[in-house]
């Protein structure tokens, strides 16, 4: 028999989780889940419960940051090393963390800006100010950071929701994530992607995002309709997605790849946004980084492991795993530890 590569990215409701207790609606929901994380690793979901109010608040709150000039936007830059604040255009090479160097070494071009969770919310734990970093907040009306702190929170809900499903799916106890995720390092960055005409030499090779997985344990992603992101199915081709109405897009990261071993898939993505009259076309994002404790050690779930599959991972804390990604997206370095992601990138490209 011939292996089914078809690409699609199913859309789930997962108001069972949400506003009811039905248990075979639950158990309905939880299958269609594990087969979208067998297959493609992307999923959209509707039924979510957040409010339409709250993700238009954000998007005002991206405007207002994002419409002010480069030379204002970056006095809200963060120290070196923390996680937060504005990371202006060009900065960033996201494929360096899967270990693949870009041919025209042009770093991507998007502007974003990076709120998450701090070590004083955890003050009996002595967590890492590097990692679990104070924000940065730009001196703007009082709206910007109720609105995006509104959504932040919506969306660390929604991304527990998706993390009990995972534990129906898997066939886990109850609360295996939740001893994982008590201390998480949840970052959420706002992405825009638009450029003022000449700010850059607009070629085919312009690239937004670079190929790249994200890190930790399951990413909650708002974005505009507009086209750009785009993920590697399994038939090694890029395809094209975006949001339907009022959904939210819901992809893996690393780390449930390596707690299933590789059963379900840290896919990978980028985003390649459309140029318009020699310009780019501008496309919002906000993506919910749901990663686990930095303390908390990856090991693979026992029963993904068969004598036809064996374990593909050596267990590392969830903090390694993310500083060797990050050496790769901000410092420049190539992450030589993610040899299997790096395959699948040169497999898809050359």
């Amino acid at each position: 028999m011939t292996e089914d590569v078809s690409f699609e990215v199913p859309t789930i409701d997962i108001s069972a989780y949400v506003a009811g207790d039905d248990m075979d609606a639950r158990a309905d929901v939880a299958r269609k889940l594990d087969v979208a994380c067998r297959t493609v690793g992307f999923m959209q979901i509707v039924g979510h419960g957040v409010p339409t109010r709250v993700t238009d608040g954000l998007a005002e709150a991206m405007d207002l940051f994002f419409g002010q000039d480069l030379e204002t936007k970056k006095r809200s830059t963060a120290p070196a090393g923390a996680n937060r604040g504005y990371s202006a255009p060009k900065s960033e090479s996201l494929s360096l963390s899967l270990g693949v160097e870009s041919a025209s070494r042009m770093n991507d071009f998007f502007e974003a800006f990076n709120i998450g969770d701090a070590a004083s919310l955890h003050p009996g734990l002595d967590l890492p100010t590097s990692v679990y970093a104070e924000n940065v907040w730009p001196e703007l009306d009082a709206r910007f950071e109720t609105q995006v702190l509104a959504y932040y929170e919506e969306a660390r809900r929604v991304a527990q929701t998706m993390t009990h499903i995972f534990e129906d799916a898997l066939g886990l106890d109850r609360g295996f994530f939740e001893g994982v995720t008590d201390h998480s390092i949840d970052v959420m960055r706002m992405n825009n992607y638009a450029l003022p005409e000449g700010t850059v030499d607009l070629d085919g090779d312009l690239t937004g995002m670079g190929e790249h997985t994200d890190f930790g344990i399951v990413t909650i992603l708002w974005a505009d309709q507009v086209a750009g992101l785009q993920v590697l199915g399994r038939d090694r081709a890029w395809h094209d997605v975006a949001p339907a109405d009022g959904a939210l897009l819901i992809n893996l990261g690393d780390v449930t790849g390596r707690w299933t071993n590789d059963q379900w898939m840290s896919t990978l993505h980028r985003v390649k946004p459309p140029i318009v009259n020699g310009t780019i076309q501008r496309r919002r994002s906000a993506a919910f980084f749901h990663d686990g404790n930095f303390d908390a050690v990856i090991t693979t779930i026992p029963s993904t492991v068969t004598e036809s599959t064996p374990d593909l991972y050596a267990p590392i804390t969830i903090g390694d795993h993310i500083a060797q990604k990050l050496a790769g997206s901000r410092q420049g370095k190539l992450n030589e530890s993610a040899t299997r992601d790096a395959e699948r990138v040169k497999s898809a490209l050359y």
